[in-house]
């Protein structure tokens, strides 16, 4: 019966608030990428701009 018993034990689950966490830091890291790359065009854009004029 203590053997039944001891198979039994829940095991407790991760918390959906650490999910979320995850999802809002990788989603800040995307923000921050797109960021990022968009800038990198604008000033390519902008310095061949300067060059042809």
């Amino acid at each position: 019966m203590t053997r039944k018993a001891a198979t039994e034990v829940i095991v407790p689950t991760q918390r959906p608030r650490a999910d979320l966490l995850g999802v809002a830091y990788l989603g800040t890291i995307a923000v921050v990428m797109v960021a990022w790359i968009a800038g990198l065009v604008w000033a390519s854009i902008t310095f061949f701009d300067w060059l042809v004029s």
